[in-house]
Formats: structure tokens, C-alpha cells, sequence
């Protein structure tokens, strides 16, 4: 299977895509349609066939206001399919999770990456990705799931960001985390108000000179109030291309073939226009 160290070296005209699979009753868009063995491999040959360069497996909503989940719920949920897959594709498999064992478990079963919502908040998810030389997602993330909707940043958002990710960044590699192994994601939607979550999309590149910027903007709530006339799919596609537009280096989007489709047949500016950049101040 590939690394995504292997994967970022390789030539590209556009960002990597990270297709999403989650295997959870209750995430806020695609809850329970993946949850037998049968359905959740069907979809993530889906998502491959469609372009997809990164499978990111969750056995955990994050939606606003879930409520979190036990370890021996979330293995049941995730590590049969890990282990098929792995054994099936050489696309690479990510594990979306925050717990440690969980990412431990997924590691062994067959997963390359750790999409850690947290932000590597746990010293064991450090010790484990450093272990299995594992890539990370470090993600910011304001308050929790059960707070997104009412607890949201204050003040300069994306500069409070860009220094969280930094530090933790930092941290990791003192650890000795290699710096190839990072990815940083600014956390849309996760403690910030819709006018801060468009302005991480316009400032997707500024976050980081050092580390590629994961955006994943995927159905996500601000979508409404910037793309009032489109479906979440079809919003999602356009804010992605402007992301894209302006330095993103991977997308994790739920719709693979529609994300695609915008990113290589659209010009930035019929983007741009499309979603008018009158709203977007």
C-alpha cells in the first residue's frame, strides 16, 4: 500500500482528494447508509474508481452535539473493513479517530494514516504514529462536538489557528514525528462561525508554508449561507475549487466524482462567480 509521503511526492495537477466512509449511525449527512461490511466495501471501491486518492474510515460522528462513542464500538465498527480493504486496494487507508487504541488497532489492521480531529492531543496517538511511522491530520478543532453549535471562536479565528497548528506541529516533530508525516487541517465547521469557516477557505494556503493543508469543507453548515441555491454536494464542489483556487493540498469531501469534476473542468473565476464573491465578504 502507499504512503502518503509517496503520494504528496508524486506529480499532480490538482489536490489530493480524501473520500470519506463513515461507518456510523448518526453522522450528520450519511449516517447509517455504511453500516454492514457488504455496503461500507461496495462504497469505498466506489469512492476509488471515482478518483479518490485517500479513503478516510470513521467509526465516530463528529457532527455537532454527538455523543462520543466507546473503543469497543468503535473497533467493531471499523477494523473488518480495514482489513479488507488493505488487503484489496493500494489506495491508502486513513482512520478518523482520537483514540489511541483505536489507532493503534486500525494501523495494524492495515491503515497508513491517523485523522486526528483532536489535534494530537493525547501523547499515546503520538507515541502510536511515530511507532508505525504513520501520517497525521492535525486538526484545530474550538471546544467539542457537543459545543460546535453554540461555542464558537472569538476574534482573530485564523490566526489562533494557524499558531495552534503550528505548536502542535512542532511538538509532534520534537517528538520525533517526521515533518513528511504531518498534514494540518484548520478545522472547518468544528467551534467556528460560517464567516470564519469561508475565510479558512480563502486563506486556505496561508496556514502553513511548511505542511500540506487538508480543508474539508464536505456538507458542512456555512455551505447554506454562501451557496443558498445549491445542494450540499454541489456547494461543497464550489468551495473546494476556491480552497483548491488558493492553496489547499487535499479535499476530504463525501462526493469524490462531482468534487472531481469541478476541479478539473472549471476555471477558477466561473468558481468564483459562480458562488459570488459579493457574499463572500
Amino acid at each position: 500500500m502507499s504512503t502518503f509521503p509517496d503520494l504528496w511526492k508524486r506529480p499532480r495537477s490538482r489536490p489530493l482528494i480524501v473520500g470519506i466512509l463513515n461507518l456510523t449511525p448518526d453522522s450528520f449527512s450519511d449516517g447509517g447508509k455504511y453500516l454492514s461490511k457488504k455496503d461500507a466495501l461496495e462504497h469505498a471501491h466506489f469512492l476509488i474508481r471515482s478518483g479518490a486518492d485517500i479513503i478516510d474510515i470513521g467509526g465516530e460522528s463528529t457532527r455537532p452535539g454527538s455523543d462520543a462513542v466507546t473503543v469497543e464500538e468503535e473497533l467493531s465498527r471499523v477494523i473488518d473493513v480495514i482489513e479488507e480493504l488493505a488487503s484489496t486496494t493500494d489506495v491508502p487507508l486513513s482512520i478518523d479517530t482520537t483514540k489511541p487504541v483505536v489507532a493503534e488497532a486500525s494501523l495494524n489492521a492495515g491503515a497508513v494514516m491517523i485523522n486526528d480531529i483532536s489535534g494530537l492531543r493525547e501523547e499515546a496517538m503520538i507515541r502510536t504514529a511515530i511507532e508505525y511511522d504513520a501520517a497525521v491530520v492535525i486538526t484545530h478543532m474550538h471546544g467539542t462536538p457537543k459545543t460546535f453549535l453554540f461555542d464558537t471562536m472569538r476574534g482573530d479565528a485564523n490566526g489562533e489557528i494557524k499558531r495552534f497548528l503550528g505548536d502542535r506541529a512542532e511538538y509532534a516533530t520534537g517528538k520525533g514525528m517526521k515533518e513528511g508525516n504531518i498534514i494540518i487541517d484548520p478545522g472547518i465547521g468544528f467551534g467556528k462561525t460560517a464567516e470564519q469557516d469561508m475565510s479558512i477557505i480563502e486563506n486556505s494556503g496561508w496556514f502553513s508554508d511548511r505542511y500540506p493543508i487538508l480543508i474539508a469543507p464536505s456538507r458542512k453548515k456555512f455551505l447554506s449561507k454562501y451557496c443558498p441555491d445549491m445542494d450540499k454536494d454541489q456547494a461543497t464542489a464550489v468551495v473546494s475549487g476556491i480552497a483548491a483556487e488558493n492553496g489547499a493540498g487535499l479535499l476530504r469531501v463525501h462526493n469524490v466524482p462531482l468534487v472531481l469534476s469541478y476541479l478539473e473542468n472549471k476555471k477558477p473565476e466561473k468558481i468564483n462567480h459562480s458562488l459570488g464573491r459579493s457574499q463572500l465578504r
